[in-house]
This record gives structure tokens, C-alpha cells and sequence, in this order.
């Protein structure tokens, strides 16, 4: 292959190369590893198994950990049979404990609201799995999964890019944003040039209709309520924004920023929010929803794809996954952290979210945002 990225290959190359497709059993990742066969490519699929037997952990919903995974690598297995290659199991069961579960308890007991889905990808999906596959004697050169998301190579500033996929009601590259250089240069995403609609419709096509219309997952875990993985919170006060108390909570856990539901408080004029989470005195802070915008983020353990010494300092930013894009003007920033300024105030700002940067349909890099003001 030389030097030339396989992702600015024209995709009919015979050439043999080895490439390992993350296979959940669901339609994206089948569909990922037929285009490839079907282009010429050695294909191998491998499936990570994570669910460790938890007992809080029912099978409830749909998600990524839970019971049911079973049924997944049991659909992976059989879409690999179909398609023609070999297929290998993972067991990753102790590292994503570690790095996903454990981290998920620990910032929620700080009153953040982690992204678990962001730290999977960075350190399992796009990292240990990889590591552990190698390991054990699976042989591929590039890594391939059903993210809607698009890489390439800068030739000018010789950089990896990471871009959003096409079809904007499915652009995964929110949670890709912490794959590092190495990462980016052996991933191939077939996938982000793609429709939603149009991969269905591909593999219905291509016999793969069951695979077509399974449920997919909304979750990382398969419960109604993470309280299944969390701890029992002590109770504290709610207090409005003046610092009169209005209740008792149940558990500082049971709550993130911007939330309206389930406050537990009554005979109020207006709705309440949540506006801050203070795990140091064990209270929740409510308040009107106009209370609940902020105008600055602090962010901190930053990922910069694009270096950041190299980036504009006016750009768009998500501050959740399914948030509208909005205009930030970057105060300051270096390796590690940064502060911006948005545009208009920002609802539900919320500590342990990921902030990410974005030039359009590039992204610049991400981190988790810290403080809001």
C-alpha cells in the first residue's frame, strides 16, 4: 500500500489488503463488512464482548451492555457466515468495566453527566479491541466500522481529518472526536459518504432484510434508568437559585443540568431546572429555565486533531449529541484546555459533557467541558 491513505483509494482495488471490521450484528456494521468483501478486500469480523453478568443490569431496553449481547454476537456471527468471512470474538469484559463503567460511577457521584459512548470508542472500540485482536493472532492492516462519520488526509499539512458523515440526521462524529492521529490513519469509514435510508435499503437487497429492521441500539446499557449502575445517593437539599430550600433529593446521581422531570418539588408558579449539581455540600440547585443558559465554557482534557496553535478562533461547537451546532469564539486555549464564548447563551451547558469543535464539516478536536458561566 506505500504511503497512500487507503482512505483516497479508488474503492474497486483488487489489491489485498487486510481489513477488520467491528461487527455489533446490527445493519450498519454487516453492510460496512459486505462492501468491503464485495470490493475486493480480505475482510475478518471481529465482535467485542463486554456485558460481565452485572445482576443490577436487566435487559430492559436496548443498549450496548446488558444480557442481550448475546443475540448481538449471535447476529454478528451469522452476517459474517453470509457474507463469507472469518469472524472472531473479543472478550473485553474487565477493560470496559474499567474504562467505561467505573469511569460512568465516578463522575456521576462528582455531579457530572459523563459521556460513556465517547470514552468506548477512544479507549475499547478504537484502542483495546484493536490491541487485544492483534494479540491473539488476528491479522489486519486497517480498521473499519459502521460509524456515519468520514476520514482524510490533508496532503498540505500532512494531518488525518475526521469529518462528518453526509447524511446529517445520522453524523456520528461527535463521539469519534478523541481518535488521535495513528488512530485515524488505519480507520476506514465506508459508511459516511452514505444515507441512512440508502444502506437499508442496500441490504435488504442483498438478503440482509432481518438485519435491516432490527431494532438498534438507543442506549449504552440495557436498563430504564441508570440508577441500576449507580450507587444509592444520600439525600440532600434543593434549593432555588436565592438559597431557599424547597425539598428533600434523593441522591445526587438521580439528576443532571437543564433536567425538568422528577425534581420531587411542588406549587410552584413556573417549571423548575436543575441549574448546578454541588457534590461538595450534597445539594441540587433549581431554578426557572431562563436561569439555566450560559454565555462561557470552561473545557478541559482536550483531544486537538487539527493542532490547536493551527485553528481559527471562531467556530461552531456541540455541546451534547443532538444539539444544534453554535457559534463559540475560543478565549483562550492550549494543549489541554480552553474557554469560549458563545455567540447566544447556550441551554443545559453541563459539566462531564463533551464540547465539540467543529470548521464546518471538520472537527478540530473536543474535550469535556468543566465549568459554565
Amino acid at each position: 500500500m506505500g504511503k497512500i491513505p487507503i482512505h483516497l483509494l479508488d474503492m474497486k482495488t483488487k489489491e489485498k489488503t487486510m481489513v477488520a471490521v467491528g461487527m455489533s450484528g446490527g445493519v450498519d456494521s454487516t453492510i460496512t463488512a459486505l462492501m468491503l468483501k464485495n470490493k475486493g478486500y480480505e475482510v475478518v469480523g471481529i465482535t467485542m464482548q463486554i456485558w460481565d453478568n452485572n445482576p443490577n443490569i436487566k435487559g430492559t431496553s436496548s443498549g450496548c451492555y446488558g444480557p442481550n449481547e448475546k443475540y448481538d454476537i449471535r447476529d454478528a456471527k451469522k452476517a459474517a457466515k453470509m457474507i463469507g468471512i472469518k469472524h472472531h470474538i473479543v472478550n473485553l469484559q474487565e477493560e470496559y468495566k474499567k474504562a467505561v463503567i467505573e469511569y460512568f460511577k465516578e463522575e456521576y457521584q462528582k455531579g457530572r453527566t459523563p459521556n460513556p459512548c465517547v470514552m468506548c470508542n477512544s479507549k475499547i472500540k478504537f484502542g483495546l479491541l484493536l490491541d487485544k485482536a492483534m494479540k491473539s493472532g488476528i491479522k489486519f492492516d486497517y480498521f473499519a466500522t459502521g460509524h456515519y462519520a468520514r476520514v482524510s488526509f490533508d496532503e498540505k499539512n500532512k494531518i488525518y481529518l475526521l469529518k462528518k458523515g453526509i447524511d446529517k440526521t445520522k453524523d456520528q462524529s461527535y463521539f469519534l472526536y478523541r481518535l488521535k492521529q495513528k488512530q485515524l490513519s488505519k480507520i476506514i469509514f465506508p459508511l459516511g459518504s452514505k444515507k441512512k435510508s440508502f444502506i437499508k435499503q442496500f441490504a435488504k437487497e442483498n438478503g440482509f432484510e432481518e438485519y435491516a429492521d432490527k431494532q438498534e441500539s438507543q442506549n449504552f446499557v440495557e436498563c430504564d434508568s441508570y440508577s441500576a449502575l449507580l450507587p444509592s445517593g444520600k439525600p440532600g437539599k434543593i434549593i432555588d437559585y436565592n438559597g431557599k430550600i424547597l425539598g428533600e433529593h434523593n441522591g445526587i446521581t438521580n439528576y443532571t443540568l437543564g433536567q425538568r422531570k422528577n425534581i420531587n418539588i411542588g406549587g410552584l408558579k413556573e417549571p423548575y431546572y436543575v441549574l448546578k449539581i454541588d457534590s461538595k455540600k450534597n445539594s441540587i440547585v433549581v431554578g426557572p429555565r431562563r436561569f439555566a443558559f450560559f454565555d462561557r465554557v470552561s473545557v478541559k482534557n482536550i483531544n486537538w486533531i487539527i493542532p490547536f496553535n493551527s485553528t481559527k478562533n471562531k467556530i461552531e461547537v456541540k455541546i451534547r449529541y443532538g444539539a444544534e451546532l453554535a457559534k463559540a469564539t475560543f478565549i483562550s486555549k492550549n494543549k489541554n484546555r480552553a474557554v469560549l464564548n458563545f455567540n447566544k447563551p447556550q441551554f443545559a451547558v453541563t459539566p462531564g459533557q463533551s464540547i465539540v469543535f467543529y470548521d464546518k464539516d471538520i472537527v478540530i478536536g473536543g474535550g469535556i467541558i468543566d465549568k459554565n458561566a
